[in-house]
């Protein structure tokens, strides 16, 4: 990703979901989701909620906690 493509540092989970078809997983999404922040975004923003059948309840606050650790995450 770009400084372009960084606009305000917003993220959706949307964004990500349509953007990586290749996403098939929760736990791929959580992967997207650290590379986004290890990118430079600053901000995500819960605009649906994942259908994967994997997806926990706690989906939001499993997400959150991945985007502010950025690539540290290992699962």
């Amino acid at each position: 990703m770009t400084d372009r493509d960084l606009g305000d540092g917003l993220v959706k989970v949307s964004d990500l979901i349509i953007q990586h078809p290749e996403v098939q997983s929760f736990e791929d999404l959580k992967r997207l989701v650290a590379a986004a922040a290890a990118s430079g975004y600053r901000f995500l923003q819960f605009d649906v909620k994942p259908e994967f059948v994997d997806t926990p309840r706690n989906w939001d606050l499993a997400l959150e906690a991945v985007f502010y650790r950025g690539d540290r995450t290992t699962s």
